[in-house]
């Protein structure tokens, strides 16, 4: 493998706004490097080869600190209320995010939000407990996010497509565990995932947000990037994929009962969710401002937009057929 360029580096560091429930709060995010994800299988994923390999636990433990100590450092310029920090998989999985690291970033995060990934087999409620009572400042404040990449509620098109290693029951205990905990859960969706045409990815979609509405805090849409190095880019380099439409994305966020948050990384590009060229900056910066804003009005008025790609998605979702070529680019 090539030397990693600035091992003691974040992979990302920046600072913007969220929000979080009816609040908009400043925000610090970073994806730090890590020992690496410990399921390393999903068809999608590029940062699960984001990973510090050949070196000894003492060594990891340096390098992540030292990324750490970048972070402590945007914090203490940006004074945020929120602080998200992701790694290859699971922040609580002790081989990937060692514990010292654990509760370096958990005492970064006293008195603000803290929002961190896991996968489930490394929630408990122990765990959960502790990481919550140590962002409490004396005052209370203070709250942990775990966010879980479930994808999906469907269990077969998680399975087939994705493989995730995860089923929905485990899933939603987990979600139990993290509240019983004083944890809250923020829900990843993958919209359209390999394998799927435009209108089963639309509306597993739709049924996946109603579905976990009643068990998770928050929800985050992320509609299907091509990542470098994934089983995803082989099969869009055979031109048997293609990232969902923009005007899917919006059709979805447009009809959610709930507030859905959504990154479009990629977007406007042939590897990331994309219209036809035109339309994708409009669309792109409602569904933005739709983060912060909660605007449902403004993703259905975004519905409306005169352009003649949308001619071609509405004939792509009536068909496109399954296990076939993509219709479009």
């Amino acid at each position: 493998m090539k030397p990693i360029k600035n091992p003691e580096d974040p992979l990302a560091i920046w600072s913007g706004q969220d929000r979080i429930n009816d609040d908009i709060f400043t925000s610090v995010t970073t994806i730090i490097r890590s020992g690496g994800c410990s399921w390393n299988r999903c068809k999608i994923c590029q940062y699960r080869h984001e990973r510090f390999t050949g070196i000894d636990s003492s060594e990891l433990i340096r390098l992540m600190h030292a990324q750490v100590s970048r972070l402590e450092t945007e914090i203490l310029k940006v004074q945020p209320q929120v602080i998200k920090v992701y790694t290859s998989g699971s922040f609580f999985d002790p081989l990937e995010v060692p514990e010292i690291i654990q509760e370096k970033i958990l005492h970064l995060a006293q008195g603000k939000i803290l929002v961190v990934e896991s996968r489930c087999d490394y929630i408990n409620a122990e765990k959960i407990k502790t990481a919550v009572n140590t962002i409490k400042s004396e005052t209370g404040d203070g709250e942990l996010y775990i966010a879980i990449g479930l994808e999906t509620t469907n269990d077969t098109i998680r399975e087939k497509c994705i493989d995730k290693g995860l089923q929905y029951s485990d899933y939603l205990n987990t979600t139990t565990i993290i509240h019983h905990a004083g944890g809250k859960v923020k829900t990843y969706l993958l919209h359209k995932p390999p394998y799927l045409t435009e209108l089963e990815a639309y509306n597993d979609m739709v049924q996946s947000i109603q579905d976990i509405i009643p068990v998770t805090d928050l929800i985050s849409m992320n509609p299907c990037t091509v990542q470098r190095n994934t089983h995803l880019e082989k099969l869009w380099k055979q031109q048997a994929y293609r990232p969902p439409y923009l005007w899917s994305v919006a059709s979805v966020l447009a009809q959610t009962t709930a507030h859905v948050t959504c990154d479009p990384i990629g977007g406007g590009q042939t590897r990331g969710p994309h219209n036809c060229g035109s339309c994708d900056g409009l669309i792109l910066d409602a569904i933005r401002d739709y983060n912060l804003n909660a605007d449902q009005d403004l993703m259905k008025s975004v519905l409306e937009i005169d352009c003649k790609c949308k001619k071609e998605w509405e004939y792509v979702m009536e068909h496109e057929k399954p296990w076939a070529m993509p219709i479009t680019r």
